[in-house]
Order: structure tokens, then C-alpha cells, then sequence
């Protein structure tokens, strides 16, 4: 299967979302790795973006995409049977639920969504119980769009913060394949 699996900026979470993308690519996934321009320029206090691109290189035997130009054919040539966005920060949601497609991530998911292919999004932001509530309910309506299982980050500290089970990955496959939302959605 060809599996798109698109980075963008909620670092703290790359490093989690490298070993699932490796066990896809360990279990004979074909990977095709996309950074948002933000993840493919930006270096945090969690990593440096070249390290991040060399790891996905590694994973994947091939450079990631990351401009609009890139992965615009995704759609036309059917590329990808699979993409994920895994993480799905609440500046995608909020694009992905309004249409816009400004970012190499947000025009690889309109890409692939006009075939009538899955994508499945691994949300991880600080305001999904508030400013992107909406646009995750947006979401959750659309046809071929599905999300990963995801709970509140730390209830206590930052209650409107929520961050997907992304280990889970490898086993929704089939759920998402058959164009069903894998349940239970809230944990």
C-alpha cells in the first residue's frame, strides 16, 4: 500500500509519529513522507528540521515532499492509497474544514480527497475542546476523512488540549480502508 504520512508543526510529537511511521514502513507499507513548510524549515527545542528530514529519508528511501508543487499530482497520477496527517495541528483542522489550501499539507489532502481516497488525521493541538472544536466537528462530516482516536492531553493543566493515539495507527488501517471511523473515537 502507498501511504502518504504528512508532518506538520506540533513537534513535540515527531518523534512518536517517526517510530509508527517506521512500523508501517517495517510491515511493507510504501511511504511517501510530506513536511508542511513550517516542519520542513523550522528547528525547536525538540529536534533540528534536518534531523527530522534525515530520519523520514530513512524510514521512507525517499526525500520528503514538502512544497505545494510537489504533492499537487498526488491526486491527478493517484499516488497515494492512504494519507495520514500525522500530527494534525489546529491551523490544518481549521484550513482542511474551511478549504484552504495553502500549505504543501493541506494541498496533498485536497489532492488526494478528490479521488475519494481515506484520509485519516492524528489530531494533536492545545485548543481542540475551543477554537478548534468547530472545524474538528466540521471534519468529522466530511466524506473519506477519519481520525485516529484521541483523548485530552492533560485534563488539569491544559484542559482544551487534545492529542491522538497515534501507536494505534498500524491497526485502524483496515477500519479506515473500509471507510468506517474506528471507534471508540473519544478516550
Amino acid at each position: 500500500m502507498r501511504v502518504g504520512w504528512a508532518f506538520c508543526g506540533s513537534f513535540c510529537t515527531f518523534e512518536r509519529a517517526m517510530g509508527v511511521m517506521r512500523a508501517l514502513a517495517g510491515s511493507g507499507e510504501d511511504i511517501f513522507p510530506i513536511f508542511s513548510e513550517t516542519a520542513y524549515r523550522s528547528d525547536t527545542r525538540f529536534g533540528l528540521a534536518s534531523d527530522w528530514i534525515r530520519q523520514a529519508e530513512e524510514i521512507a528511501g525517499r526525500h520528503p515532499w514538502h512544497t505545494q508543487q510537489e504533492v499537487e499530482p498526488i491526486g491527478p497520477k493517484q499516488l497515494l492509497d492512504l494519507l495520514i496527517i500525522a500530527p494534525a495541528t489546529g491551523n490544518t483542522l481549521a484550513k482542511l474544514a474551511h478549504g484552504i489550501t495553502d500549505t504543501s499539507v493541506t494541498m496533498a489532502a485536497k489532492s488526494h480527497l478528490r479521488n475519494g481516497r481515506p484520509l485519516l488525521l492524528s489530531v494533536s493541538t492545545n485548543d481542540g475542546l475551543s477554537g478548534s472544536a468547530s472545524n474538528i466537528g466540521t471534519l468529522m462530516t466530511r466524506k473519506n476523512i477519519f481520525f485516529v482516536p484521541y483523548r485530552q492531553d492533560d485534563a488539569a493543566k491544559k484542559p482544551a488540549s487534545l492529542i491522538a493515539e497515534m501507536e494505534r495507527i498500524p491497526e485502524l488501517l483496515p477500519e479506515v480502508l473500509a471507510g468506517r471511523q474506528p471507534q471508540p473515537l473519544l478516550l
